[in-house]
């Protein structure tokens, strides 16, 4: 395939998603919540809309505008370990793999193999010959080189056997915000979706904030207020239940609307229905602290030029890499 016709087919893809059937698309969301309980409708519907974000023509042109993309005589086997935190999230690397011509042979986690089939199998009815670019495998040996995602731990054992071949691993990242003082209520509503999509299992999810003061922090509780109905969730009500009984038998002081808990941590990452904060006094020590947290960070979240705006955490561009590694460069330089 042309490298337009690889791109092509990506762009059919993001309409094809934004024209689902709606009762193909009910049925989607029944198998995949079926197979993973935290994959809730609305996050299968957030994590499709982002994608068809994504998937514009005049995205992907910008996004690949820099790149020599070519026809590959020698195409390389990729191995990709997917992660299945938060639905779809081994896409971009997918659709890396494949419009750069190379094929993808995929170990699917088991917490994403409904919506991961279902949009390989979409990508095959759009343009059948990316049949010969995908393999599903159950073991990644052999590959000419690897991309793999985890945790902190499991990076180890993706060094330990993937290490001497070309490859990108991937650890724990979380994402921070930075709150000034100045934010209005809008801002905080929005920082809610930063926190609370996808329960707060993503990279790009806000697991901690930089405060001004601790006086900000019952307005930005009482602004969360209009995301309670995450509490009639099970599974996440369960870990509310569980750290506000630890945080209660400790005697360890933190705040608490009912369904998350503020508590002041210099952690970065924190529990499933815990926030963590911290008190900073100004910009300047703010910014060195954040660069020397900056391999542990994906994104920061706030109103200053250069972060992340409010609420548009989970809406990264194509060309917003999940560690700041160009992945796609990495796969041209296989060729």
């Amino acid at each position: 395939m042309k490298p337009a016709e690889r791109i092509s087919a990506f762009v059919k893809l993001g309409k094809a998603i934004q024209n689902l059937n709606p009762d193909d698309k009910d049925e989607l969301l029944w198998r995949a919540e079926n197979n993973n309980n935290w994959f809730t409708q609305s996050s299968i519907e957030s994590a499709l809309e982002g994608i068809a974000f994504m998937l514009t023509e005049e995205r992907m042109d910008a996004w690949l505008a820099i790149y020599e993309l070519q026809e590959v005589s020698n195409p390389k086997s990729i191995g990709l370990m997917l992660a299945g935190n938060i639905p779809m999230v081994g896409f971009h690397d997918l659709m890396c793999v494949l419009i750069s011509g190379h094929q993808a042979v995929i170990k699917l986690s088991s917490s994403d193999e409904v919506l991961m089939k279902w949009i390989i199998k979409m990508l095959i009815e759009i343009d059948p010959r990316i049949a010969s670019q995908i393999r599903v495998e159950e073991m990644l040996k052999g590959m000419d080189a690897y991309i793999a995602t985890g945790s902190d731990n499991s990076s180890r054992y993706f060094n330990y056997y993937f290490g001497k071949y070309p490859h990108v691993i991937r650890q724990n990242r979380t994402s921070v915000a930075v709150l000034t003082g100045d934010e209005s209520t809008e801002d905080y509503v929005n920082l809610g979706k930063d926190i609370f999509q996808y329960y707060g299992l993503g990279c790009r999810n806000v697991s901690k904030i930089y405060v001004k003061s601790k006086a900000q922090l019952q307005d930005l509780l009482g602004a969360l207020e209009v995301y309670s109905n995450i509490a009639s969730h099970h599974k996440y009500h369960n870990n509310y239940d569980y750290n506000k009984s630890i945080y209660l038998v400790n005697l360890e002081e933190h705040l608490d609307n009912g369904f998350l808990l503020l508590k002041e941590s210099e952690d970065l990452v924190s529990p499933i229905s815990v926030l963590f904060y911290e008190v900073y006094e100004n910009e300047e020590q703010l910014n060195e602290k954040l660069e020397e947290l900056e391999p542990k960070i994906q994104c920061v979240v706030g109103n200053a030029p250069g972060r992340v705006p409010f609420g548009t955490a989970q809406n990264p561009e194509p060309w917003e890499y999940a560690d700041g590694l160009d992945t796609m460069t990495f796969l041209l330089e296989l060729s």
